[in-house]
């Protein structure tokens, strides 16, 4: 990642306590990602998951009060078992969109059988990146790794 990159990222870095296959399931399958994606007591109600770049990335969420948000999207990097990258930039047959941010996620095995895991949320500008921040950006996305963890374990 580049300084500037930097400036406009925010991370969540963590060694999970599962296997990094599990890790991967839980981020890949659509079925599996819609037990762990938002902290409760929100929740997505459909996932859509085209693994492969230029593919859909579509998430519903909503929220304890029925909230709607629906959030679409592209992958634009699939490295199986271990990296990807989606936007909001995009919505499928790369069309343009009005983006938010960049999404990666990565996934590496530690020595010591833990799975190393990167999630970061690249901005197009410091006012989304504060914008992000302000929504709970690290509180929200450590809740839902917990809940990834909690489901990476029961498969």
């Amino acid at each position: 990642m580049t300084a500037s990159a930097a400036v406009h990222c925010l991370t969540l870095e963590r060694n999970l306590a599962v296997p990094r296959a599990a890790v991967w399931r839980c981020w890949t399958e659509p079925a599996l990602l819609v037990q762990w994606f938002c902290p409760k007591p929100w929740g997505v109600s459909e996932a859509v998951m085209e693994l492969h770049a230029g593919g859909r990335f579509f998430t519903h969420m909503v929220g304890p009060n029925c909230e709607q948000v629906p959030n679409e999207g592209v992958y634009l990097e699939v490295v199986p078992g271990r990296k990807l990258v989606f936007t909001d930039a995009f919505q499928a047959g790369w069309v343009p969109a009005k983006p938010f941010m960049v999404g990666e996620i990565t996934l590496a095995d530690t020595p010591d059988g833990l799975t190393h895991y990167v999630a970061r949320a690249l901005h197009w500008s410091a006012e989304d990146k504060a914008q992000h921040e302000a929504m709970g950006f690290h509180e929200g996305w450590g809740v839902a790794a917990d809940q990834l963890v909690a489901l990476a374990q029961t498969l």
